[in-house]
């Protein structure tokens, strides 16, 4: 049978890093790469692996990338620490690499948990994650969030679901939406230098989020939880464009420019 390498990427994972491995530990080995820390992950990971390498952390791609580099498997799963295979995913990742028929990448349905609910709808289900891909045959797109992978072969899908348990609180949500959308600055700007915020873009891109969660994708039927999703979404909406003013605004004042790249985050929190 070809041999299985699951890459995981860490940062503080103690809360959600057991569950995570316990998911893969019939993997033929875990790799863990993780950015300096300062909790028990280290102390977890080493039950399941020796494999563990520590770096600054450059964005999600390149950290994974990393360690598909370290991996020995003729197979890569991409496993986030806040995340579990469940059974019939695991059984589909086993049967799938066995198959003579195999493609070259797959991805699996990710189903997530937030606030204490699974939700439905939202946009957030089903939600397709690349997460399967022969090694050698992995092509990143690498981005300061939301950096991902793919192949140039065919693509397939997996049976089963890969649970991610996210956002336990609104709080935590706000915390990491001041980051996040920060680096989607740099993401836009990367793909569009020239880029120019819009009052309109300022003042309706929230409600059209909301609507579009809540309404379109039917958010409703996720209850108060669907509701507060769909909120929150036009408020990252509105975070987003207003940072994106402000950084636009300050280069042509010569203002001190906002950090909005993971080096210059972590600098900045430092």
């Amino acid at each position: 049978m070809p041999k299985l390498s699951a890459v995981v990427v860490t940062l503080n994972e103690e809360k959600n890093l057991a569950r995570c491995l316990e998911s893969i530990k019939w993997a033929d080995e875990i790799v863990l790469v993780d950015s300096f820390s300062a909790d028990r992950t280290i102390e977890i990971a080493r039950k399941y692996t020796d494999k563990i390498f520590q770096y600054e952390y450059p964005g999600y791609s390149k950290q994974v990338e990393r360690g598909i580099g370290q991996a020995s498997g003729e197979w890569i799963f991409i496993l986030d620490a806040d995340e579990e295979v469940t059974r019939e995913l695991a059984d589909s990742i086993r049967i799938t690499m066995q198959s003579p028929h195999a493609l070259d990448g797959y991805y699996a349905n990710r189903k997530v948990f937030v606030f204490g609910k699974w939700i439905e709808h939202c946009g957030w289900f089903p939600d397709w994650q690349f997460r399967l891909v022969r090694k050698g045959k992995e092509s990143p797109e690498h981005r300061e969030i939301h950096g991902a992978f793919g192949t140039s072969g065919e693509k397939g899908r997996l049976d089963g679901l890969l649970h991610h348990y996210t956002y336990e609180t609104i709080a935590q949500y706000l915390e990491k939406m001041n980051d996040y959308t920060s680096l989607q600055v740099s993401n836009k700007l990367r793909d569009d230098p020239n880029y120019r915020t819009r009052w309109y873009k300022i003042a309706f891109s929230p409600v059209s989020h909301f609507n579009q969660m809540f309404i379109t994708n039917k958010g409703y039927k996720d209850g108060l939880h669907g509701f507060f999703l769909s909120a929150l979404d036009g408020l990252y909406s509105l975070a987003f464009y207003s940072k994106l003013w402000e950084y636009r605004y300050r280069i042509e004042t010569g203002g001190t420019l906002p950090p909005i790249t993971n080096d210059e985050l972590r600098k900045h929190k430092s």
